[in-house]
């Protein structure tokens, strides 16, 4: 690695910049009074990989994960005050197992300390690896299965997993709906979709609900009619959907053209593409760790300067994107330096910083832990579900 340590104060200065005004954390606290470190006179750009899906059919849902990156990114780089930047170096996944390895072994030999992504939990548990062995840290903001972090401790997500985020939301759409009899769907050969599923179906006998049937397709199909038709024929009060978003557009669309009625909802282990799915995505209830309503520390200048930015809306991928990279950003700062293990240990300290996803933490494997949220998609809009 050519820069083994960054001591450089404007850069210290600049990250306390940065988290000022929206961190009341003791952590955060200590960061705004740094002791002033040795200089050594590194200059220059601070190399921090960034793998996503800019080809393939996760594209056009990685766009906004790419903005998110990008949106941050913009934000340290113009406030600060030395002359020390970050710099992305990407590569494309190609939506695959195989291009995230790839992406993986090409940005560990270019010598970043730091890999933000890969998008799925199936690149996830292939990529994450590669990076432990060789002593990288990784840094998902959109994988959500299980025990992934587990992997090593160089590993760190973003996003809430499926452990915290289906039981609960199953037990809280349960209470207010009272459904007692529903069905299942999922893609089989998808490890987020397998791992939703199971949670889905565990929580579901957990709370005493019957499933009917369960169905079952692979990542790639875009025909869902006779699965869905043997749903319908069993007429539950509630359909479990357990899939990547491109497969789950077209199971919401089909379901409502083969007369699954409006009144048996939908619901989701998640939605970020309400556009697609048009009014098919109308009533469906889906579980994240963020909105755009949310009133946490700077979300609504977030959310008003991504629209501004991008002309579009933001999604809960969009928003761990941009949180992670504040959150290394920090981790970086605490650590003076860029040395990967020292960001490691900085970043396994974090508790309760404030970000627009709200106060975060990771837990003893590098999970993150914060709020989880139900919504519900209302007027082509996700609100609350009350």
């Amino acid at each position: 690695m050519n820069i083994s340590r960054v001591t450089k104060f404007a850069f210290v200065l600049t990250i306390v910049a940065l988290i000022i005004g929206f961190s009341a954390c003791d952590q955060i606290g200590q960061l705004l009074l740094p002791e002033t470190p040795q200089m050594d006179g590194l200059t220059g750009e601070i190399p921090i990989g960034l793998v996503y899906p800019a080809t393939g059919r996760f594209a056009d849902f990685g766009r906004p994960i790419q903005y998110g990156f990008e949106l941050a990114l913009e934000e340290i780089n113009n406030s600060q005050l030395g002359d020390v930047r970050f710099k992305f170096i990407t590569e494309d996944d190609q939506s695959t197992v195989e291009g995230a390895v790839e992406a993986y072994n090409k940005l560990i030999q270019a010598g970043v300390p730091v890999i933000f992504g890969p998008t799925t939990s199936g690149q996830a548990e292939a990529a994450f690896p590669i990076a432990q062995q060789n002593g990288v840290v990784a840094f998902s903001s959109s994988s959500n299965a299980t025990g992934l972090s587990a992997l090593g401790d160089f590993i760190f997500r973003a996003g809430l997993t499926t452990d915290i985020l289906l039981p609960s939301g199953v037990r809280a759409t349960h209470a207010k709906l009272g459904y007692q009899r529903v069905a299942t769907i999922y893609d089989e050969i998808d490890l987020y979709s397998i791992d939703s599923h199971e949670k889905f179906r565990d929580t579901l006998i957990e709370s005493g609900v019957e499933i009917l049937t369960t169905e079952s397709f692979q990542s790639g199909d875009t025909d869902f009619s006779a699965q869905l038709s043997r749903i319908k024929d069993a007429n539950p009060d509630a359909i479990f959907i357990a899939a990547q978003l491109p497969e789950q557009t077209g199971i919401l669309i089909q379901g409502r053209q083969l007369g699954i009625p409006t009144e048996t909802p939908f619901i989701t282990s998640l939605i970020n593409d309400v556009e697609n799915a048009g009014d098919a995505a109308e009533g469906v209830i889906s579980f994240a760790g963020w909105i755009s309503s949310a009133d946490t520390p700077r979300n609504q200048d977030f959310v008003q300067k991504y629209r501004a930015t991008y002309d579009s809306e933001p999604n809960a991928w969009t928003a761990q994107s941009y949180a992670a990279v504040y959150i290394v950003a920090a981790a970086i700062a605490e650590a003076q330096s860029i040395d990967p293990t020292a960001i490691r240990d900085a970043l396994a300290n974090t508790k309760n910083f404030d970000t627009v996803l709200g106060a975060f933490s990771f837990n003893a494997v590098g999970d993150a832990i914060y709020d989880p949220i139900v919504q519900i998609v209302e007027n082509g809009e996700f609100q609350i579900f009350d």
